[in-house]
């Protein structure tokens, strides 16, 4: 078994939707924002070789929106799904399954490419997977999310044939080293991948813990629907993260991969930070 940090591109988001309630003079010392209170993240995808499976976590914003779409999120950096994909030996049609945490576009937006006139599944020989809560959720969007689910990173996936759903089942399993845990705060139904790796387990964070200065309990993001869920999940995750010694995979830190956590008298904190590769 094989793990590949996948690095899909920078792009920018304002920094007071990131950081909630936080004050910017706390938080603007922990991610500097532009001129126009942007801040930059990541978009850190995951690809697994599991025996004969190819498992790609989430796929970044993908390349087919318009400029003016584009334009709102300043992407930046050398790197691209292709790009990393090819750095490890792949290509998209090795891709055997599609596995999206949430449909929210940043996370989702590579499933789709335009080719002409019309809209086409990236992973021709994929499986995608979502379960039947979110993606229910996402296709009748309420009004406070609809601009984070866009229909064309979403609909072609269910006409191409390719969507199947993952029970919701906290802890089921989905690959031979691969167990899916659900949140619901970020987004309803959410799925947390947890990973067995050279034994350590890993648990790729998405929106749950989108960096490392989101670690102190109230830092929650603006963007998420049901706060004091994610309030609860959030110090139930890191309390069994810390005591447990598990790896956390961010997915939107611009800077760290990889952390552990460790309890203080402030409660629970940064440890270490390291890159997939150190595992």
């Amino acid at each position: 078994m094989n793990l590949y940090t996948i690095d899909t591109g920078l792009f920018k988001l304002d920094g007071g939707a990131m950081f909630g309630v936080v004050p910017k003079s706390i938080w603007q010392k922990l991610n500097p924002p532009d001129e126009n209170n942007m801040c930059t993240w990541a978009m850190r995808c995951l690809l697994i070789e599991d025996n004969n499976r190819l498992i790609l976590i989430d796929n970044g914003i993908g390349n087919k929106q318009d400029a003016k779409f584009m334009s709102h999120y300043y992407l930046h950096g050398d790197d691209t799904l292709d790009r990393s994909l090819a750095k490890h030996g792949f290509n998209t049609n090795d891709i055997t399954d599609v596995f999206l945490t949430h449909l929210h576009f940043d996370h989702c937006g590579g499933s789709v490419i335009r080719e002409g006139d019309k809209l086409n599944t990236a992973f021709k020989n994929a499986t995608y997977w979502s379960n039947k809560n979110h993606w229910d959720w996402a296709i009748t969007p309420n009004a406070r999310e609809k601009a984070s689910f866009l229909k064309e990173n979403i609909l072609p996936i269910q006409e191409s044939g390719q969507l199947q759903f993952i029970p919701s089942e906290e802890g089921v399993q989905f690959s031979d080293h691969m167990r899916v845990r659900f949140t619901y705060g970020h987004t309803d139904a959410m799925m947390i991948p947890q990973i067995d790796y050279k034994g350590h387990t890993i648990l790729y964070m998405a929106d749950l813990l989108p960096s490392t200065m989101h670690i102190p309990l109230p830092y929650v993001m603006a963007y998420d629907m049901f706060p004091l869920q994610t309030l609860k999940e959030k110090k139930d995750f890191l309390e069994e993260a810390c005591s447990k010694e598990y790896v956390l995979f961010l997915e939107h830190d611009p800077l760290v991969e990889c952390c552990t956590l460790q309890q203080t008298e402030k409660g629970i904190r940064l440890n270490n930070t390291f890159k997939l590769t150190e595992l």
